[in-house]
Formats: structure tokens, sequence, C-alpha cells
């Protein structure tokens, strides 16, 4: 048994489906990972498409409740089991991503979904209902755009932060910004796969979108210019000290259980109410310390990997040489 914090968490959130303007909503459940949903003429836009196919019919039921079309296409906006493997759920979309996305799937796709399926046991209950890797059928480089009717959204790979292939889809006409986990509001950013010395400056350019609603990677749908710049800042700040503090312990000479228990005491005061604080630091100084120690491409979660880790940093077990970047 791993123990991952997450293991314990089992009860049902209770999910909102709020709107953000017409034909425009957001899927959330209490820091759970959101979907996004922009209704057109003719079809359906589901931006993250949840971790299964039956969590995915949840999604369309809700969907149901709005508008008869079906669901045309899905924007994956980063390759992580729990957002993209319930694409099947919405019966034969086209699935968009990001060339650097699709590269991280051939890469490392098959690793993240056994890692994931292991980590988080509530989001994979229907984990039976997948039927294998979530593979897009359109990939772009920079940006693409998608009309709906004279509706514009564009589909924007915003730069690295939480992957290397994060991607936004923004109305310009509306202001609204499907943010992926580029952005999180009173949760936790996840960062075993991320790259944090150019997470800021991502975030710049999300700023710069000037998005006055906004649907987070995680936590509620924000409904005020305030509440979008609010999120920015505060995943800004989570991810800046959190890599500031490692490169610290870093330069210290210091070993990455020394690193991640001084790091956890430092976060915890400001962060430590935040939505899988507790499940998400172990990963998190883990990629810090590497990207700190000079490693810019994330090395690739496996389920034996995930384990070892978290016993290692949770309960003072060793890990294997090869484990520990120096």
């Amino acid at each position: 048994m791993s123990g991952f914090a997450s293991a314990n968490d089992l009860s049902d959130k209770i999910i909102s489906f709020d709107e953000l303007g017409p034909g425009l909503f957001a899927y959330t459940a209490e820091g759970d990972p959101n979907s996004g949903v922009i209704v057109g003429p003719d079809g359906v836009v589901v931006v993250d498409a949840q971790a299964t196919p039956a969590m995915a019919q949840d999604v369309m039921a809700r969907i149901a409740t709005v508008t008869p079309r079906h669901v045309g296409q899905v924007v994956l906006t980063h390759y992580h089991a729990v957002r993209v493997l319930g694409a099947s759920g919405y019966g034969n979309p086209t699935i968009i991503a990001s060339e650097t996305t699709r590269d991280l799937i051939v890469e490392r796709g098959q690793q993240d979904m056994d890692s994931e399926i292991g980590r988080f046991p509530r989001l994979f209950r229907g984990k039976e209902s997948i039927p294998g890797l979530t593979w897009p059928t359109h990939s772009f480089k920079d940006r693409m755009t998608i009309w709906l009717g004279d509706r514009e959204a564009q589909i924007i790979h915003v730069g690295r932060s939480h992957t290397a292939g994060d991607t936004v889809v923004w109305l310009p006409k509306e202001k609204v910004l499907f943010a992926g986990d580029t952005v999180e509001f009173g949760a936790t950013p996840y960062c075993g796969d991320a790259h944090f010395a150019d997470w800021s400056r991502t975030l710049d350019a999300v700023a710069a979108l000037g998005a006055e609603k906004m649907v987070p990677g995680r936590g509620r749908a924000l409904m005020t210019k305030d509440d979008c710049r609010d999120a920015i800042e505060g995943t800004r700040s989570f991810t800046t000290d959190l890599f500031t503090r490692v490169r610290e312990g870093v330069a210290k000479g210091w070993g990455l259980k020394d690193i991640y228990d001084d790091t956890m005491g430092f976060m915890r005061p400001k962060y430590g109410s935040w939505v899988i604080f507790e499940h998400c630091m172990p990963f998190n100084v883990t990629r810090a310390f590497d990207e700190a120690g000079g490693l810019d491409h994330p090395r690739i979660w496996t389920a034996e990997r995930d384990v070892e880790m978290w016993k290692a940093l949770e309960h003072g077990t060793a890990m294997k040489s090869a484990e520990v970047h120096s």
C-alpha cells in the first residue's frame, strides 16, 4: 500500500455546473480536476475530459441540461491522466492538443496512466471503462483557432509551467479563459512534471490576456477580474516560494529528505489549507530538487517510483541510488 495522502480521499465531491456566459460553463467539484464547456451552434467543445469515461458521462449529463447538441471536440490542456482518459466517453470527438503534449503522451503516457491510477483511487473508480491512452486527432505548434458560429476560441500553447505542453482556451470577445493547470485557485499546484523557472513567465502571458472570468485547473469558477488576478498571483506565489526555498537547500548541499522537511515547514503555514497540499508536496519538492540541480526535462514518474519517493520523504526510508539526483 502506497499510503499516498490521496488514498484516504474517498468521499464524493459536490459538483457545480456554473454558467460563465451564454453557452459557456464550468464543471467543478471542490478541488477535483475541472472541465470547461463551450456550446456552439453545431456542437459542443469540452476542455479537459475528466479521468474516466464513466466520469465523462456526468459531464455529458450536465451538458444535456443546457443543450441537445453533441460533443464534437475535446481540447486537452496537457497530458495528465486525470485530464485526458475520459475522452472516449464523449463519443467520437475530434481531440485537440499541442504538439508538445502529444510528444509527452508518446514518451510517458502509459507510465503516467499507471502512476495516476495508483495515486487517485477515487478519481479512477471507473478505471475499467478506460479503453487505453487518449491520442489527439489534431495537434498544433503554438496556437490554433476554432470558430463556433461567430464565436472565436483561441487554443494557445501558452508556455511551460505545470507541464511543457500547457494549453489554454481563450475566448477574446467574452474574455473567458479555460486555464488548465497553469492556474489553480485555493488548490495546490501539482508540480511533479513542472518547469518552475518558466512558470512565472507563462503566468505573465496568461495575465496579459485580461480574463474577466476563468475556469482554473482546480478550484471554483472565477466570475470576476479580481478573482482571476488572485488565482494567477496565488499560483505564482506558491510556485515561486517553493522553488526559491528548494534552491536554497540545494545551494547548501542538503539532501532531498532534508530539503523536503524544510520546505514543508516553510510552505505549510501559508498554503497548507489548500486542497491536495499533503499529496502534492512530495512530488513538487522532488521535481524542484531535480530542476534546481540542473535537470530541465522532468524524469518520468512510474508507479514504482511514486511509492518509493513517497516512502522516502514521508517515512524516511532509503531511496535507490539511481533515484537520488545529485
